[in-house]
């Protein structure tokens, strides 16, 4: 199931004070009169309209009122064909609008629909209609629509009252739409939108450059942003109305100018040189479907919009108002590191709305489970190796706590599975491995155990670790999953159901009975994929694995019996990346097919699809207290789901390329993400903002990971490298008060050389994972790759 595009922006009506739009290219009969005095826009409006606007579309200025002109013969002819389509399709009151604004009695509507011609068989030769009559027809459209509704959106048509009858769909703005293609009346009236003369593209956007270079330089920053929307957006309507060598050269001249992380785009871009390539380009019809959100202070918005008043440069104009979000702020214009900092998404940065719900990121009480003593203990640790003891060393550093988070939801928020005895022994060997657990930090590194596959020549593509480090697991490019033991307990299979007859079901030993000795081997080999496995994660008791797969599945295997219980298909493409919750029960999945699900061991279909991304999900994590979950894309953004309704409550933008690792803190209030720019990024997820940026990897990081106590963040490169980071250092560092700047973006040191504590190289082994044991040992793997 291909994920749908967001949906468009809906289209307010609402009268403007601003007023000042550009002049269409056929003047009333009478001068219009001045506007109004400009008022800024509220705080956080959308300014996606025209010059001077706040998020609504401006009005165009009215005609005063005369004497009526009567129509050119071919613009009645082009107003007839329009009033009979909205006839045929019941639009009365859209027909009514215009027909009173074009001052035309409906018996000749009717007359003109009898007439055996039809209409257009007067105008240019060929029955189509000229070029010129048809804006001037919008211009009478767009009047009418300003007069009955205070203003809507160029191309929708406005009922009495003032509520948008219909909107152009985004992706087919611009062009002539045959209405045979497209019968939809929002269609029609678009094929006549006003373009503008190709040749004068490039005078346009070299006009806005120079406006935006010769500006302040506190300014310039922040106005520099429009450069590439405003690029793509005009490249793609030369093309969309095929003015080939135009679009040509106008991307030869000005591609350069371009940020350098989105070069990828840009290649993607150039290869569009047609009208039919673009039909079959998800990447660019969603960059024409979804608004292009760019964050500006107020002040330099306000000198946007005089410079567009002044020059009256319309299509920069209709490019704004169809394919921009401005989200207004007040304060100090941001510097050019932190516009840096958040931009780089295929569709701008997040706005801040995205970011205001409320997130319960603390932990989940646990249950009350008794910790017996046992000799080894004692005398191990002498009097100081109780559990008691040691346990409030831990809920300091925001581990799973026994006292109820402030910040926690609601224990009963969403069902999870019961504790069972196995759950509980496990629990309690857990806690008495963390009382002899390693306090990390700068002056106290952790040692690393690195796993290395050799001769993997199937192609190592993922690997997983049990919480409990008893085994490892790696998908692989030959469609197998396969599992080692890496302690000297090897794999065993539950013995066959005849032997299983024979056995006292109420003997103490009886787990060990059912197992059979005759199958025991370090190595398990898994087979059922039909393609390259990309992700692997086993279930937090041990006992059932998930891999998926090209395929287009999510397998679950059995680790009693090591054969394959359940394929899950819901995905219709490759699936990159399959995660347990922390509880088990749930798991989630993501994909080519730009969504992510989830889902239940015990339902075949997914109990919830995570729609929003606009590229491949890439990677995806549950919180740790199960209620959320993280997902990173292809589109350079990371987003987080409330598992409870499915609603997206966070977008993360910042990174340069897509990402590939996510990591919670233990504490459940932090997340970082790794990608191909090489860059770790930190973000709170209790106020939605970045907090941290790690810079050091020279590649692509593909893992993260926290040590138990969250005092170390770990990260794993394709540069062959582990870097340790400080992860205290960066939290405490944080000041309440930058959480509440206008701007929404904290001000980032210049260095994060200080917060790394190691780097660790390999010899030649691309890093693809990172584990914490229990007791803060750390464990990396990856394949050999000799050069």
């Amino acid at each position: 199931m291909a994920a749908l595009p967001e949906e468009p922006a809906e289209v307010v009506v609402k009268p403007d004070p601003d007023g000042g739009v550009p002049p269409q290219p056929q003047p009333p009969p009478a001068p219009p009169p001045a506007a109004p005095p400009t008022t800024a826009p509220a705080e956080g409006e959308a300014a996606a309209g025209a010059p001077g606007s706040g998020g609504e579309a401006a009005p165009p200025k009215p005609a005063p009122p005369g004497p009526a002109a009567s129509p050119a013969p071919t613009d009645r002819q082009t107003l007839l064909a329009v009033l009979q389509f909205l006839r045929r399709n019941n639009l009365h009151e859209s027909e009514d609008i215009l027909r009173r604004e074009a001052r035309l009695l409906g018996e000749e509507v009717a007359a003109a629909a009898l007439s055996p011609a039809g209409p257009g068989a007067q105008g240019t030769p060929g029955g189509e209609t000229d070029a010129t009559g048809g804006e001037a027809l919008l211009s009478r459209v767009a009047a009418a629509s300003g007069a009955a509704g205070g203003g809507v959106a160029a191309g929708a048509s406005a009922a009495p009252g003032g509520a948008a009858v219909v909107a152009p769909p985004p992706g087919k703005v611009g062009g002539g739409v045959p209405v045979e293609d497209q019968p939809d009346v929002s269609a029609v009236l678009s094929a006549y939108k006003q373009q503008g003369d190709p040749a004068l593209y490039e005078e346009y956007y070299s006009g806005l450059k120079h406006f935006i270079e010769c500006a302040l330089d506190c300014h310039r920053a922040e106005l520099s942003q429009l450069f590439y929307p405003l690029f793509v957006h005009m490249y793609l309507e030369l093309v969309y109305n095929q003015h080939e060598n135009e679009a040509k050269s106008f991307f030869e001249k000005f591609h350069g100018d371009q940020e350098c992380y989105y070069q990828d785009d840009l290649r993607v871009l150039s290869s569009l040189t047609k009208k039919e390539h673009m039909k079959g380009n998800e990447t660019m019809l969603d960059f024409r479907t979804s608004k292009f959100v760019l964050r500006i202070s107020r002040d330099s918005y306000q000198l946007l919009k005089r410079h567009l008043q002044e020059k009256q440069n319309n299509q920069i104009w209709n490019i704004v108002q169809e394919h921009l979000y401005i989200d207004i702020f007040d304060g100090m214009p941001r510097s050019k590191q932190q516009i840096d900092a958040m931009v780089g998404s295929l569709a701008g940065e997040a706005k801040r709305e995205a970011n205001k719900a409320k997130v319960f990121f603390g932990l989940l009480k646990e249950p009350e489970i008794e910790v017996p003593l046992d000799d080894e203990d004692e005398e191990g640790e002498n009097e100081e190796g109780k559990p008691k003891k040691k346990k409030p060393k831990r809920e300091s550093m925001g581990s799973k706590s026994k006292k109820q988070d402030p910040n926690a939801p609601p224990q009963t928020r969403i069902p999870l599975p019961e504790l069972k005895d196995s759950d509980k022994l496990d629990k309690i060997m857990n806690m008495k491995e963390a009382t002899k657990r390693v306090r990390l930090g700068p002056e106290c590194l952790p040692s690393i155990c690195f796993y290395t596959f050799l001769n993997a020549y199937q192609g190592l593509t993922a690997v997983d670790v049990t919480d409990d480090s008893s085994m490892i697991v790696g998908g692989f490019a030959d469609s197998t999953v396969r599992v080692w033991s890496v302690t000297p307990k090897k794999l065993r299979s539950v013995k066959s159901a005849a032997d299983l007859s024979l056995i006292d079901k109420e003997s103490d030993d009886v787990l060990e009975r059912i197992m059979d000795e005759k199958t025991a081997s370090e190595l398990k080999i898994l087979y059922g994929h039909s393609g390259p496995v990309y992700g692997t994660s086993f279930s937090p008791d041990r006992n059932y694995l998930l891999s998926c797969s090209e395929d287009g599945t999510v397998r679950l295997w059995s680790l009693q019996t090591f054969t394959c219980l359940v394929g899950y298909k819901g995905h219709n493409y490759p699936v990159w990346d399959t995660q347990f919750s922390p509880y088990g029960y749930y798991f989630v999945s993501g994909g080519h097919d730009r969504v992510a699900r989830l889902w239940a061991t015990d339902h075949y279909q997914p109990l919830r699809i995570f729609a929003g991304h606009l590229a491949d999900v890439t990677c995806t994590r549950f919180h740790p207290n199960s209620n959320y979950i993280a997902t990173g894309s292809a589109d350079r953004t990371v987003r987080l789901w409330d598992v409870l309704n499915g609603n997206c409550v966070r977008i993360f933008t910042g990174h340069k390329g897509p990402i590939h690792s996510l990591a919670f803190s233990p504490n459940g209030r932090f997340l970082a993400t790794g990608a191909t720019d090489g860059r770790v990024l930190l973000w709170d997820i209790g106020h939605g903002l970045m907090v941290g940026e790690l810079k050091g990897h020279t590649d692509t990081v593909y893992a993260l990971r926290f040590s138990r106590d969250g005092e170390i963040l770990a990260s794993g490169s394709m540069d062959n490298t582990v870097r340790l980071w400080d992860a205290v250092k960066v939290f405490e560092d944080l000041e309440t008060d930058d959480f509440t700047t206008a701007t929404g973006h904290i001000n980032l040191p210049e260095n994060s050389q200080d917060l790394l504590l190691g780097t660790y190289m390999t010899k030649s082994t691309p890093v693809i994972h990172l584990h914490f044991t229990r007791r803060n040992l750390l464990l990396a793997s990856g394949a050999y790759s000799p050069q």
